[in-house]
């Protein structure tokens, strides 16, 4: 395995998908199986429902979750009835989800599971310290479509990103949205004398000198109040924080500033950035920043190759394309366990 290595550095990492039927829950199958051949102590959850045998959108058949002796899972009261193991339950929270109350349980003999976990980033959060304290050495969670908040780095500690065929069925399509999100998970991080100064904000939008210094809050509620500003507030070029979302409309708004010097954006982590590559790449272009309080550690890729339709695409290509990207590891899962 690839990036098996790296894995085990962390206590807790998240799969994401970059869109349905990309191969995530075959990305969670294939670390979960190596990581147990490894003797890791794991634990597992979802921040949604997931490893359901047949795709709710498109009728499709998924791979289930399988888990193995010795490992602990988290899941809904629902999910853990209909589970086909045996298990001990450790704990069932006292709050619930739309499916009922999260169980934890440990894994007595291998089977498979439906994951439908915490329904927050941050009581996954908490139930991560408490698989930790469990003598689990690492949680792995697998994340919900559009719910790339699982993967803030103020949750886990790492991601492995899927990405494929289901995304489009053009090889240059996947490579070029692949590649954007790939940009946003590598944004520098802020130099820490400035964080040590932002973490403290409330909620809002900050204005300060490049130098971290002077910072104040702006008289706007939210981005979609930017008309209320002053014209050419931001002329002179300035560090802007931002505690929510940096939208499209906002950088828009930016991109057609007449600036004198560079603006530095500086966002509490990636999945507060809500922009297109386009607008992105305009604003960077002119000599601007955007910069994270928070920085994420992509682990790997994975693609898969074929659509839910059954469309098959050239993988090489578009391994080849997203290492233009990146140096980590670009895999295709199902070449890898043939070992190809």
């Amino acid at each position: 395995m690839p990036f098996l290595e790296e894995i085990k550095k962390y206590r807790s990492i998240a799969t994401i998908g970059l869109e349905k039927n990309v191969g995530k829950t075959e990305t969670m199958n294939y670390i979960l199986k190596r990581l147990k051949d490894e003797g890791i102590s794991v634990g597992i959850t979802s921040i949604g429902i997931d490893g359901e045998s047949l795709d709710q959108v498109t009728e499709t058949a998924k791979p289930e979750v399988t888990v193995y002796e010795g490992m602990h899972f988290a899941t809904s009261e629902k999910h853990f009835k209909e589970k086909n193991f045996l298990s001990e339950i450790y704990d069932v929270s006292s709050a619930t989800t739309a499916l009922g109350k999260v169980v934890i349980g440990k894994v007595l003999e291998e089977g498979k599971i439906l994951l439908s976990g915490p329904s927050n980033g941050s009581w996954i959060k908490e139930l991560i310290e408490k698989f930790y304290k469990m003598g689990v050495s690492l949680t792995v969670v697998d994340g919900a479509l559009s719910r790339l908040s699982v993967g803030s780095p103020i949750i886990t500690e790492g991601i492995i990103l899927s990405t494929g065929a289901a995304l489009s069925l053009t090889v240059d399509e996947i490579i070029k949205k692949t590649g954007h999100i790939i940009r946003i998970l590598n944004l520098p991080k802020v130099e820490e004398k400035k964080k040590d100064v932002l973490v403290n904000f409330e909620s809002g939008i900050y204005k300060g000198d490049l130098n971290g210094k002077n910072y104040k809050r702006l008289p706007i509620d939210s981005l979609l109040s930017f008309h209320k500003l002053e014209e050419n507030i931001f002329k002179d070029g300035c560090s802007l924080f931002i505690t929510g979302a940096l939208t499209e409309k906002f950088l828009n708004n930016l991109n057609k500033q007449n600036l004198k010097e560079k603006i530095e954006l500086i966002v509490t982590d990636f999945t507060k950035i809500f922009a297109s590559e386009e607008s992105v790449k305009r604003f960077l272009k002119k000599g601007n920043e955007i910069k994270v309080l928070y920085k994420t550690n992509l682990i790997a890729i994975t693609i898969n190759p074929v659509s839910p339709t059954g469309v098959v695409l050239n993988s090489k290509e578009i391994i080849e394309g997203i290492k233009k990207f990146t140096d980590l590891p670009v895999v295709n899962l199902r070449e890898e366990k043939d070992g190809r």
